[in-house]
């Protein structure tokens, strides 16, 4: 059940994308930037319109194709894996729920646009503008690195306390021969 939930708050997700790339295409790029947040005359966070034909930064560029092959094979992949329940634990489930998102959301500017729309602009550090499906499939990204890593941690830990019991339980074992 968690796994069609999931499924559908990736759909809701990749609705919010596309919801905020019409308001992009449709008030943003008329004005091309908006400044969002600004201090001492020093602009930190705009609204900025771009037109990305490549992967993150510009990667891959004009490789539109094989960007929306790699794309929908790793969409379907995770989805297959979800649906057929070969990932039960729960945070991993929503980490790939928001991966599937992020990747659709742009998949579907790159199908019918040619184009990924970008527009969240930080200008505090030299980045590349990005969108809301970008923020999706790289938390989820981050998240399932982190739970993996918490997973490794616990059976790491889980078999370093068996092992010291075992080994306790050997030298008790063998003290009572000793002693017998």
């Amino acid at each position: 059940m968690v796994v069609y939930i999931a499924l559908a708050a990736a759909a809701a997700l990749v609705g919010i994308d596309q919801l905020l790339k019409w308001v992009a295409v449709t008030y943003i790029q008329p004005q091309g930037s908006i400044p969002l947040l600004k201090i001492a005359d020093k602009e930190w966070l705009n609204l900025t319109y771009q037109e990305n034909t490549g992967a993150a930064f510009s990667i891959l560029e004009g490789q539109q194709l094989f960007l929306i092959i790699l794309t929908s094979l790793i969409i379907i992949a995770l989805i297959v894996v979800m649906v057929m329940k070969k990932v039960k634990r729960k945070p991993y489930i929503w980490a790939f729920a928001l991966m599937i998102a992020g990747g659709l959301g742009n998949l579907i500017d790159r199908i019918f646009l040619g184009y990924v729309i970008d527009f969240v602009d930080v200008r505090i550090i030299n980045f590349a503008v990005f969108n809301f499906a970008d923020i999706c499939a790289v938390c989820g990204g981050i998240l399932l690195f982190v739970f993996v890593i918490y997973d490794e941690i616990k059976d790491w830990r889980k078999k370093k306390k068996t092992k010291a019991v075992a080994s306790e339980a050997t030298d008790n074992g063998q003290t009572g021969a000793e002693n017998g």
